[in-house]
């Protein structure tokens, strides 16, 4: 079966949607703007939810959830419908700006940095950097307001200490996350001024900026690369490509005739360890779940009725087989960009795939016509984890680990294949929106 999916739309797609979501925050507001261009309503947290048949999204943060109950209650099987779920996370490993960043040290302005999840820290050497994030400001009455910047101008640089003074630097490089990391943005006989800054980029007072969500992109813009173009080296792959996937793939399947209710849910906070207000481990989405079917005149009963029936599917990027290091991976189980999905299964539950999600994922992905491969990490070898066990662990639903290939993950710059978001989205529209 052809998918609707055209591989170099979809490509350009994925560049343009990392590209202008160098943080959370901003990654919820294009996913949002891309819904919203599909029909898609907002909805306030604190507002009551709307209880006629529609389309619609919250953001909680750099968390972003949506729900169409057009299809179920078209069909009449609300508020009892299972739900079919697809989720991912928004953030990824980088650089963040401490409260009281700004330093001299010989001569340079250089501004104290905090490492955020687990990024290979050699990339960020060398490599022109840019400011994005959220800042909190003082409202009128009272209140607290936040505005986002994006500065795409190259303004930091972590600089390497040149090989002449320390020869032994090829043989193994060590980094001191305090001491090696912190960026320099300038010169001077004083220090930077961040909040000055921050004032100049969101326009508002300096006394008025009240706390920063601030952290550092890389500026290269993302590509396609490779004899033939077939690649995409890009920053953030790992979970972006997800993310817009998974956003691709909700406006299609609720072109469908639906007799469940699609959810897309974008956590962030995922690369370290999800327990905050808005990642898995909070209540963002058993909440949303629960008042959609209460919004629907259905009772607590038919929430956990519908859960009996819910599947979930956990996006977050796979290890492609490296050619330099094919030892490293489990030799039945090489994986291959350009060639399908990913379906991630780990014994010990670091991934939440048992036997009946992959069947489920599987059927989507024949569903959507394209091929899917299978990875388990070399048993001598710890596993990395997702937003699948926790959201299983919540919800009660049977969950399936998946995820698309990519070399350098948690690098500064990862490389995806440029043919595997269009067979991305066309599987999870797919298990969105499953045959009968």
């Amino acid at each position: 079966m052809a998918h609707p999916f055209d591989p170099d739309t979809e490509a350009q797609g994925l560049i343009d949607f990392v590209d202008s979501s160098p943080t959370p925050f901003h990654a919820c507001v294009r996913a949002a703007a891309l819904l919203s261009e599909a029909g898609l309503t907002e909805v306030d947290e604190s507002d009551a939810f709307p209880t006629e048949p529609g389309a619609h999204f919250l953001i909680r943060g750099g968390s972003l959830i949506a729900w169409d109950t057009r299809g179920a209650y078209a069909a009449g099987s609300a508020p009892a419908a299972g739900f079919r779920v697809v989720g991912a996370h928004t953030d990824s490993p980088n650089l963040r700006i401490k409260p009281n960043p700004d330093r001299l040290k010989a001569g340079w302005q250089t501004l104290g940095v905090e490492v955020y999840g687990g990024p290979l820290l050699n990339s960020w050497l060398d490599r022109d950097l840019g400011l994005a994030g959220r800042v909190a400001v003082r409202g009128g009455a009272g209140r607290v307001e936040s505005r986002l910047f994006h500065d795409t101008a190259p303004l930091l640089r972590v600089a390497q200490l040149a090989i002449h003074l320390d020869r032994e630097q090829n043989e193994g490089l060590t980094l001191n996350r305090q001491q090696h990391l912190e960026p320099l943005w300038g010169l001077g006989d004083s220090p930077g001024d961040v909040r000055g800054y921050l004032s100049e980029q969101i326009r508002v007072p300096a006394a008025d900026i009240l706390g920063w969500d601030v952290m550092t992109h890389p500026v290269e813009p993302s590509r396609r690369l490779g004899r033939r173009s077939e690649l995409i080296a890009a920053p953030r792959l790992d979970n972006l490509a997800t993310s817009y996937a998974g956003v691709r793939a909700f406006v299609e399947a609720t072109r469908s005739e639906l007799r469940h209710v699609p959810v897309l849910v974008l956590f962030d906070h995922e690369e370290v360890g999800s327990t905050s207000e808005r990642g898995a481990m909070s209540t963002l989405l058993p909440s949303v779940l629960e008042r959609i079917v209460l919004a629907g005149g259905g009772t607590r009963d038919d929430y956990w009725r519908a859960l009996s029936s819910t599947v979930i599917a956990s996006g977050d990027m796979a290890h492609a087989t490296h050619p330099n290091y094919a030892d490293r991976h489990e030799p039945l189980h090489h994986i291959a960009v350009n060639a399908g999905p990913v379906l991630k299964v780990n014994a010990n539950l670091r991934y939440a795939t048992d036997s009946l999600g992959a069947a489920a994922f599987q059927l989507a992905c024949e569903q959507a016509g394209v091929p899917m491969q299978s990875f388990v990490v070399r048993t001598d070898l710890p596993s990395g984890s997702t937003v699948g066990p926790m959201t299983s662990a919540l919800t009660g639903a049977t969950t399936v680990d998946f995820g698309a290939p990519v070399l350098s993950m948690h690098s500064a710059r990862e490389l995806c294949g440029a043919e595997d978001p269009a067979m991305y989205a066309a599987a999870l529209s797919a298990f969105l929106a499953p045959l009968p």
